[in-house]
């Protein structure tokens, strides 16, 4: 009878090791398709990347093939970096010297014919010379690595662990953490690595930009948590305000209260007690199903009427409608994956790099960001419709759990 119970258990799992075999050989075949250039490239710059840093257990799985990615991508990396490090560490490239970069006229056919072919690789030529031009003169120096430093060290194990749970469509963050270190290695003035990757890649709006937040730099994020609190003399007079300032919901009546400039009197909003005209801050909001607006608005920013709440008015925020319409009210709007609609939404400000970023809390990701130069009092706002649930603030100290597996490797 043991035995029969034991044979019960082991036949599922010789299956499932089966089937995992089977996969695995899928993947090694379909890696077998040959690599275009570009693809090559970046395997190479991965090589060099290690000698260079110290750090060949994160980019191994980058130069031995085991990543993925495709040829478009590589070369959205290629151009990018390249014009980053020309900007920064070479004298301007000299184009002439790369005569398919100027086909001369006559042949202007054949030379878009021969590029279509090798789909965009002709064009590639300059950039990936100034990059390769980089890594030969820090490997020429006497002492040519580089050690990244703890910080990056931990984000880089981090978003390689994020990458191994699927969390991240390829491990080009880590690669990009590691050229931003080696460039500060040299910059008499230091910065932060992480943070500057943070800023980096949260400018980007791109589909396939990274929306994982590494643990450290969440950490850093909600280190500028604010007690914000409602402000009742600014809110419509339909909301319902709790007496602690930290929950709000549409009532059924319309409260019959006196206007003022600062009261909302069309849409159900209300702002902050505190406005921001400096610093870092970060607050989070429980949000409802249905409907709900987050953001900042402006000290300028007019609260009367149902004139349009988006950048054009002063007003920098997300929105949800119909429960699966979520938006940035840019001008125009700009629509966001229904996948993305969170329970939870963090609000990061940074003043002084002029940027407003958003969060899903329960997966620790990033949803939008706004940047632009600020330059007046911003004030946090809020939003919503629902009648039954209620917009909530919350408190300060409030942090969302850690997403290690058993005990937090991190705090």
């Amino acid at each position: 009878m043991m035995k029969e119970c034991l044979q019960f258990l082991i036949e599922p799992a010789k299956k499932l090791k089966i089937r995992l075999k089977e996969s695995r050989k899928k993947v090694k075949l379909e890696k077998k398709e040959p690599l275009v250039e570009s693809q090559l490239f970046i395997m190479e710059l991965a090589r060099e990347l290690n000698r260079i840093c110290q750090r060949s257990n994160i980019l191994c799985h980058i130069w031995t093939g085991e990543d993925i990615w495709t040829a478009s991508v590589c070369r959205e990396f290629i151009v990018e970096w390249a014009a980053v490090l020309e900007k920064r560490v070479q004298p301007r490239i000299i184009t002439s010297d790369y005569q398919y970069e100027k086909s001369e006229k006559k042949d202007w056919k054949g030379h878009l014919l021969c590029m279509l072919e090798a789909g965009g690789e002709y064009d590639m030529g300059p950039h990936k010379r100034v990059i390769m031009d980089w890594t030969r003169s820090i490997k020429g120096r006497p002492q040519p690595t580089v050690w990244p430093g703890e910080p990056v060290l931990m984000m880089l194990d981090d978003l390689e662990f994020q990458w191994k749970r699927g969390r991240l469509p390829n491990l080009f963050p880590a690669m990009e953490l590691v050229m931003l270190a080696v460039l500060n290695a040299d910059s008499p003035i230091k910065v932060d690595v992480t943070k500057q990757w943070l800023v980096k890649k949260q400018k980007s709006q791109k589909i396939d930009a990274v929306r994982y937040i590494p643990h450290g730099v969440w950490n850093w994020i909600c280190d500028a948590a604010e007690d914000v609190a409602l402000d009742s003399e600014s809110a419509h007079p339909g909301l319902l305000i709790s007496d602690d300032e930290k929950r709000m919901r549409c009532g059924l009546e319309r409260r019959d209260i006196p206007r003022c400039p600062r009261r909302f009197d069309g849409w159900w909003c209300a702002v902050g007690q505190e406005g921001y005209a400096s610093g870092r801050h970060y607050w989070e909001v429980e949000v409802g199903e249905r409907d709900w607006r987050l953001g900042v608005a402006k000290a300028s920013a007019v609260r009367q009427g149902f004139r349009s709440l988006n950048t054009d008015t002063g007003y920098l925020t997300l929105r949800l409608e119909r429960g699966t319409d979520l938006k940035a009210l840019t001008v125009p709007a700009t629509p966001l994956p229904q996948s993305l609609v969170p329970r939870k939404v963090g609000i990061y400000l940074d003043y002084e790099q002029g940027q407003l970023s958003f969060y899903d809390l329960e997966k620790r990701s990033h949803l939008y960001t706004y940047t632009e130069k600020f330059t007046e009092e911003l004030y946090p706002v809020f939003g919503t419709v629902e009648v039954v649930k209620d917009l909530v603030i919350r408190p300060a100290d409030a942090r969302q759990r850690c997403l290690c597996p058993g005990p937090c490797l991190w705090n």
